[in-house]
């Protein structure tokens, strides 16, 4: 049986690729079809596969200006010949799912998002565009919204990564889904007893509109006696900087995994801000027995179990329901309360429900069951 993965762009290892790395374990004789390859920025188990990119490519300075060819990604995703494989996995929050399929073939499509951007947060990526700038956008996502649609026949079965985005599939796609979370590697974030947490918040995301950290550095300029590391990075890092005012506030950029581990095991606790499809950095913060707190919308309400939800479930973090400073403030002081009331034990135990070996079989058992393997 050939195989062919098709994934959205290899520039980086985020949480799609992390997914993706577990298809290649899955499927070591697969071909991956993807718009942009950089082979140094993604883990060797993927950079070991066979890698064919579309002719975005070769464009100039396609790896840090891509989004500006946003409309060539549809013809690149159909360029690429598929004629001869059996099956077809596409890793698609963009355009992967709109891949051309051979007639016989089985196309599984594990959605991240129908394109966010163009379906469900176009203010949060465009908003601050200059008028005739967003005009034009506008213009590409209306079309983009027009294929999208037209490519739904491609797909014979989505898989969603959570009821979150199962319920966007449904309303946009007005498809069914089954959901299979996606993996988090609970081996490497694990619980260090011998680690004393300290007098720190953290948070791990990328500099970008809707992770929304902009709400956290005002939160934190207006408490002044509270310190939180920010590490990650992005187009916005020079804004964000431009709002600290305080010294308690740390951007640190991006850092190795060994002092990743460390900071969320040495963490008071971990901040989120976005609303977000799934969510695995608050789940990391959890596995190594770090309560969160969270924006309380989208994929966190299936991952976070809240102080005293009344269902007896062990609490795991805290919510706040605007994405205002004022209301991360208050829910800040909230845990402050009854920070002894989150056993690090029990928030490891949760978040191993989503490790990486449950989503493995998880997806095994489904491809055996679609593709009628013994």
């Amino acid at each position: 049986m050939r195989i062919a993965i098709v994934h959205d762009w290899l520039i980086g290892m985020r949480g799609g690729e992390k997914c993706l790395e577990v298809f290649c374990e899955l499927f070591p004789q697969a071909d991956i079809f993807t718009l942009l390859y950089d082979g140094s920025s993604v883990s060797p188990v993927i950079s070991c596969m066979p890698v064919k990119a579309s002719f975005i490519q070769h464009f100039p300075f396609a790896f840090k200006k891509y989004r500006n060819y946003l409309p060539f990604f549809p013809s690149a995703i159909e360029s690429f010949n598929l004629t001869g494989y059996d099956f077809i996995l596409s890793s698609s929050h963009s355009v992967a799912k709109g891949a051309k399929k051979p007639k016989n073939a089985f196309h599984l499509c594990y959605c991240y998002t129908p394109m966010r951007y163009v379906w469900s947060f176009f203010e949060q990526y465009f908003g601050s565009y200059p008028f005739f700038k967003k005009k034009i956008v506008g213009y590409v996502t209306k079309n983009l919204k027009k294929w999208d649609l037209k490519t739904l026949d491609r797909v014979d079965e989505f898989v969603a990564i959570s009821k979150t985005i199962q319920k966007r599939i449904n309303d946009i796609y007005k498809r069914s889904s089954r959901v299979i979370y996606p993996p988090v590697d609970v081996e490497k974030f694990t619980l260090n007893r011998s680690i004393k947490r300290e007098d720190f918040y953290l948070c791990i995301s990328a500099l970008v509109p809707y992770k929304r950290i902009d709400i956290i550095i005002d939160a934190f300029n207006r408490c002044p006696d509270k310190k939180i590391f920010i590490v990650g990075d992005g187009h916005l890092r020079k804004e964000l900087e431009r709002k600290i005012s305080s010294q308690n506030i740390k951007l640190l950029g991006w850092v190795g995994d060994r002092d990743l581990i460390v900071l969320y095991q040495k963490a008071k606790a971990f901040i989120y801000a976005a609303e977000e499809d799934f969510g695995i950095s608050p789940l990391e913060a959890q596995a190594t027995g770090s309560a969160v707190i969270a924006f309380g919308k989208g994929g966190v309400n299936e991952t976070i179990m809240p102080l005293a939800d009344g269902r007896g479930n062990e609490p795991t973090g805290i919510f706040f329901y605007k994405q205002e400073s004022e209301a991360l403030i208050e829910a800040i002081d909230e845990f402050e309360k009854h920070v002894n009331e989150f056993d690090p034990v029990q928030l490891r135990n949760n978040a191993v429900k989503f490790s990486r070996d449950n989503f493995k079989n998880n997806f095994r058992n489904l491809i055996k069951e679609k593709l009628n393997l013994n």
